[in-house]
């Protein structure tokens, strides 16, 4: 199944913690497309450095939870401490969307309840998968038009 993945990171070595997670990704499963590295402001939380995102899209096997399990893994084994909602972080892997899956379930929401509006995720997306199309929220191309 195809599988949409956001990549961030602001402390430490953001660009290397992201290649960092690729390569553990690409261990596990088909990695078929990886954005290029896009700088970014943080959105929401404390004052902090800026982020340098990326997204990559999957080819998996697994169980949508399973897959998810598999992020926070890769997210534990390069220092991810989650302290503070929107705080600084080593990495954070955001499962955006899942095949056709829609959840609405508290530990897995598909797809990811705030992905239309993010610039982060929706850009280097389109990047990648020009013609994408965000379930619920139709084409991605459309979506970036309308953010701010």
């Amino acid at each position: 199944m195809k599988a949409v993945v956001a990549l961030g990171a602001n402390i430490g070595n953001p660009r290397e913690q992201i290649e960092l997670a690729l390569t553990m990704l690409r261990a596990a499963t088909e990695v078929i497309a990886v954005s290029s590295l896009h700088t970014t402001k943080p959105v929401g939380g404390p004052e902090q450095p800026d982020y340098i995102n990326a997204v990559c899209i999957l080819e998996s096997e697994l169980p949508a939870t399973d897959l998810l399990s598999l992020l926070h893994g890769i997210e534990k084994t390069l220092g991810r401490e989650r302290q503070e909602r929107w705080g600084p972080r080593t990495i954070d892997l955001d499962l955006i969307q899942y095949g056709s899956l829609l959840s609405s379930a508290e530990e897995l929401e598909l797809p990811h309840p705030r992905a239309h509006e993010r610039r982060f995720v929706l850009q280097p997306w389109s990047e990648i998968e020009p013609d994408a199309i965000l379930l619920t929220h139709g084409r991605i191309s459309h979506l970036l038009e309308q953010l701010p």
